[in-house]
C-alpha cells in the first residue's frame, strides 16, 4: 500500500485547493507500466470522493497525452526577455539561489531531464530563494513561485488549458509530500480553480498580485523592475 493526495479544485470556498490523501494499492517497480498500474489504483480510490469523476494524473508516467503534455519537464513557455522557449522545470531549476552559488541560467537552456540532474543544485549549500527575469523570490510561501511559473506558462497554452474542465481532479504519482514540496497535480488544481472563479488574468498580473491574490504577504524584491512589471511574458 501506499499514500499520496489528490488535489481537487475549489471553485466555491475559501480554499483554491482541497487535498485529500488516499491509501491505494502500489505496484513496485521502475518501469512505465508499474507506474501506470498504481495511478490506475490511485484513481479507483479517488473515485470514491464525492463529486469526484474524472481524474487526471499530471506527469510523464500517465496513461493520457494531457496529463504528460502537462508535466512540467514538457510544459515550455517562450520568454521575451531570454530570446527562447524553456520547460518550467528548466526555469525552476535554473532560478535557484544557494548560499554558495545561483542562480544558474545557463540551465535554462537545457533539457529538462539535465536540469534536474545538474550537479551544482546540489552541491551549492542551502537554498535561499529564487531569481528569475530580475525579480527575486523568498522560501515563504513555499510553493508560490513554482506555482506562478507554472500557472503563468500554462496560461499561454489554450490548447492544453481548455481540457481541463473535463476533470474534476488531478495526481502526481512521483509526488510524495515527504519528500518534495512543489507538486505540478497541485498547480493544475489551482490553476482550474483561478480560471472557474474567472480570477485568473487578475491573479497572473505579476508576482505581486500572484501573492497578493493567495493572500500572502511575504517580501519579495526585484533588481531592475518593479514587481507590478515583473511579468512572465
Amino acid at each position: 500500500m501506499a499514500s499520496r493526495p489528490v488535489f481537487i479544485p475549489d471553485l466555491d470556498g475559501q480554499a483554491l485547493v482541497r487535498t485529500q490523501t488516499l491509501d491505494f494499492r502500489w505496484f513496485a517497480g521502475l518501469s512505465l507500466s508499474q507506474k501506470q498500474k498504481s495511478v490506475t489504483a490511485l484513481h479507483q480510490a479517488a473515485h470514491a470522493i464525492p463529486g469526484i469523476n474524472k481524474v487526471l494524473e499530471v506527469s510523464t508516467k500517465s496513461t493520457e497525452p494531457l496529463g504528460a503534455a502537462l508535466s512540467a519537464f514538457n510544459l515550455c513557455f517562450a520568454h521575451s526577455v531570454l530570446g527562447h522557449s524553456l520547460s518550467v522545470e528548466c526555469a525552476f531549476q535554473g532560478s535557484k539561489v544557494f548560499k554558495q552559488g545561483g542562480p544558474f541560467t545557463d540551465i535554462y537552456a537545457m533539457s529538462s531531464r539535465e536540469a534536474k540532474r545538474d550537479e551544482r543544485l546540489r552541491v551549492s549549500g542551502r537554498l535561499t530563494g529564487f531569481d528569475f527575469a530580475n525579480v527575486q523570490w523568498p522560501l515563504e510561501p513555499q510553493t508560490a513561485f513554482y506555482d506562478w511559473l507554472y500557472i503563468s506558462a500554462l496560461k499561454h497554452r489554450a490548447d492544453l488549458a481548455d481540457q481541463l474542465s473535463e476533470y474534476s481532479a488531478f495526481t502526481d504519482i512521483e509526488f510524495s509530500p515527504q519528500k518534495s514540496i512543489n507538486c505540478q497535480a497541485y498547480s493544475v488544481a489551482l490553476f482550474v480553480s483561478l480560471q472557474q472563479r474567472n480570477h485568473l488574468e487578475q491573479a497572473t498580473e505579476s508576482p505581486a498580485a500572484f501573492l497578493r491574490y493567495l493572500g500572502s504577504r511575504p517580501v519579495i524584491s526585484a533588481r531592475q523592475d518593479d514587481l507590478s512589471q515583473g511579468r512572465l511574458f
